[in-house]
């Protein structure tokens, strides 16, 4: 992977781009609102030199109507700039929501569920905080120090000089600011993101750890991450704490300090006595941002952290390439050869297998555990890229299609049920539109309706993640509707079975013939021998091996010893 600020960012420079003319207004908008912050001095000038000398009502009145109405106009400038640097930061976002979407869901579908995270989400939602923030303000009005310095030497050249001075010796404080700060909020950052990890993942086997006593280890374990995190953290903001205050005491001093120098200058006469407040207030305004830049350190090293990880996450997980639209498939599938290598791993777990399948035949796979059954299965649907070999459904790879298009064809019941928070009629119709008659005709299709019937709220029964009031056996089941809605031409039953008893293991077999019997072509992967009666093939694994594939009664005849006429399985 690429260090950060390479091309691995090229995707989040050319959203940038593409709001570039928003920084440009922005940019307008400060122009007119620095230029106005000259009206307070220019206003204190003119009431020094005119009218406290001429002691004119009327000059006054007017120079207050114009001070005021110019101030109005600048508050409105800086609204404005506002409201734009807010769209900016709305437009980056809703660009790159899908894109750090997809990319988050593929690189967490690579690794087994493993690197899931939302890390992505609150990254770019934090760009955008950081879009509207004090801190990018700064960055538009630092640019005018030169002008304020420039009024300034015309008022005297000893407050130019001091004013460079001081502009130099803010500077250095804010580059010492992130010397001393950026690594250590980077690597905070960094374990920050490892300890919502570890609390995500306890949270979502909280029964294994309550059961088994292990709630004190683990959240231990998380103190110590989070106590390397707040060390870090702390250590960096007493750091920035310190500079900050160092930071406004030297303006505040320095502010003073140029009003005595004009003091000074005004008693020996080179200056009025307008120009030495005005060159106080001066000096304060042109230092104020880099003040702000100092203060905000802190926000532009999280926010140049969450700019790298996106760009990382992007660069590893390209967006997938635009496909030409296929045929609604049928369900023949042709497995050529396919090597399976788990994403991130150098092992390989399958090896060579070959198989075909017609549209509406069932295979059964069998074998010891650590065979790499479901690791096939996940390249078979598409899951997993194969690290070579081919898996075709109806001639096409499956790599090939558009995955928007295929998913509906596909049905998939992993060993690990995972449902959704929302109703049941949701997760079965797989969070689309709702239709009631395919809802219906799916948990009838999986033997799951009465069931289903004889919940509390029946379809509108409202369920949480792990299964809300379902059991293991229940779950299993919805997700057997879940992968048989809209009657998909290819499903993979991973371990359907494993919830089940032998009453539930026997309306199993009855719902694979009615899947079959729509034309649809359906594997089981499996550890138990009833469901086989509902295979037309099987497949027998191990060690990564196809070790005999064939049709169902000479396959088990082969493993018994029993001759295959005599096997009525």
């Amino acid at each position: 992977m690429n260090k950060p600020n390479t091309p691995q960012n090229q995707e989040l420079t050319g959203a940038l781009k593409e709001i570039k003319h928003y920084f440009i207004y922005a940019g307008v908008f400060s122009a007119a609102v620095n230029i106005l912050m000259l009206v307070p001095v220019m206003y204190m000038l003119q009431v020094f030199n005119r009218v406290v000398s001429s002691g004119s009502l009327p000059t006054l009145a007017m120079l207050t109507l114009l001070m005021v109405a110019l101030l109005t106009a600048s508050g409105g400038f800086e609204w404005v700039r506002s409201m734009i640097l807010i769209s900016a930061s709305n437009r980056i976002e809703v660009s790159l929501r899908q894109r750090v979407s997809d990319a988050s869901f593929k690189r967490a579908l690579l690794s087994g569920g493993t690197a899931a995270s939302s890390q992505a989400y609150s990254d770019l939602s934090g760009l955008r905080q950081f879009l509207t923030g004090n801190g990018l303000f700064a960055f538009f009005d630092a640019p005018w120090f030169p002008i304020y310095v420039g009024v300034m030497f015309v008022f005297h050249p000893w407050f130019g000089v001091s004013a460079i001075i001081a502009g130099i010796i803010m500077v250095v404080l804010a580059y010492t600011n992130e010397k001393m700060t950026g690594k250590r909020m980077k690597d905070a950052n960094s374990l920050f993101g490892q300890v919502n990890n570890q609390v995500t993942g306890s949270l979502r086997n909280a029964e294994v750890i309550a059961a088994m006593g292990m709630a004190d280890n683990i959240r231990k374990r998380q103190e110590r991450l989070s106590n390397k995190v707040l060390d870090l953290q702390s250590s960096s903001s007493k750091r920035a704490g310190l500079l900050t205050s160092l930071s406004k005491s030297f303006r505040m001093i320095t502010q003073s300090l140029l009003l005595g120098l004009g003091a000074l200058l005004a008693l020996s006469g080179e200056i009025s006595p307008g120009m030495m407040i005005a060159g106080s207030l001066l000096l304060g305004r042109a230092l104020a941002p880099i003040d702000l830049l100092v203060g905000s350190w802190k926000g532009f090293s999280v926010a140049r952290a969450q700019y790298d990880r996106l760009g990382q996450l992007l660069q590893a997980m390209p967006a997938n390439p635009e496909t030409m639209s296929l045929p609604p498939p049928e369900g023949n599938l042709a497995v050529e050869q396919v090597v399976v290598v788990p994403p991130g791993s150098q092992t390989v777990v399958v090896r060579g297998v070959s198989m075909e399948l017609k549209a509406g035949e069932a295979l059964g796979i069998v074998g010891p555990s650590a065979s790499g059954k479901s690791c096939l299965a996940r390249v078979l649907l598409g899951i997993w890229p194969a690290y070579s070999g081919k898996v075709r459904l109806d001639g096409a790879d499956i790599a090939a299609w558009n995955r928007a298009e295929l998913g509906p064809y596909l049905g998939y019941l992993p060993q690990d049920i995972e449902l959704f928070d929302g109703t049941i009629s949701e997760n079965i119709a797989r969070f689309g539109e709702l239709n009631p008659d395919e809802i219906v005709a799916a948990a009838v299709l999986a033997g799951v309706h009465d069931m289903i019937l004889h919940l509390p709220q029946g379809y509108d029964t409202v369920i949480g993640g792990a299964g809300g009031v379902l059991s293991g056996g229940q779950r299993q089941r919805i997700g057997l509707a879940r992968a048989a809605y809209g009657r998909p031409k290819f499903l993979v039953l991973d371990e359907p079975n494993s919830n089940l008893d032998d009453q539930g293991e026997k309306e199993l077999v009855e719902a694979i013939h009615r899947i079959k019997s729509q034309g649809s072509t359906v594997i089981v992967i499996t550890h138990r021998t009833m469901v086989l009666s509902a295979v037309d093939k099987i497949l027998v694994m191990k060690d990564g091996a196809a070790v005999s594939f064939g049709p169902r009664d000479q396959v088990l005849a082969s493993l018994t010893g029993a001759p295959a006429a005599q096997k009525t399985a």
